[in-house]
């Protein structure tokens, strides 16, 4: 059965609640946190989403997050495990079944969390780029309003063309820092 999902304009409320879930993070994870990034739609100002907020922690043990399962179940997070992307810690929050936060937590020197990184701050340096990508979810929104699989899908092949010039970019931003 497909699922439903919820598309919208940018909220400048998406930053704030960012900020507020990675206090709650880092109440609940202390000093395995060395820093928290809000990735994907919602940390890109202008852009419309899912109003899902993303959360990237990145940690200094992998492994060690596994022993948070009880706390952040506690919390009201689903534990999903590495979730297909081996390396990771996925967990997704729900408010009365609609989905409000994902954890991608990472290692700090796994490579995977440079591509979360990049895409979004590619699009928040590159106007031109955001306002192409609108039109990308627009279309896959319209296409498929109660298939959230289908919307995916239908933006699959842009984002991952854009992914790449997106990583090399950011990789290319970070050597100049």
């Amino acid at each position: 059965m497909p699922s439903i999902y919820t598309f919208t304009e940018y909220s400048p409320e998406w930053p704030r609640e960012f900020q507020r879930e990675a206090a709650r993070l880092r109440a609940l994870w202390g000093d395995e946190i060395i820093a928290i990034h809000h990735v994907g739609s919602t940390s890109v100002p202008a852009l419309a989403a899912k109003p899902i907020i993303d959360l990237l922690p990145l940690v200094h043990n992998i492994e060690r997050i596994d022993a948070f399962h009880d706390a952040m179940t506690a919390a009201g997070y689903k534990v999903w495990g590495e979730y297909g992307l081996p390396g990771r810690r996925y967990l997704t929050r729900d408010a009365d079944g609609v989905r409000t936060h994902n954890i991608h937590a990472y290692a700090e020197d796994n490579p995977e969390a440079l591509r979360h990184m990049a895409f979004p701050a590619y699009l928040r340096a590159h106007p031109d780029a955001c306002a192409e990508y609108v039109q990308v979810k627009r279309r896959a929104y319209a296409l498929h309003p109660a298939d959230i699989d289908a919307y995916n899908d239908a933006k699959n092949d842009w984002i991952k063309a854009t992914e790449k010039i997106a990583l090399a970019w950011y990789q290319t931003q970070k050597k100049a820092q």
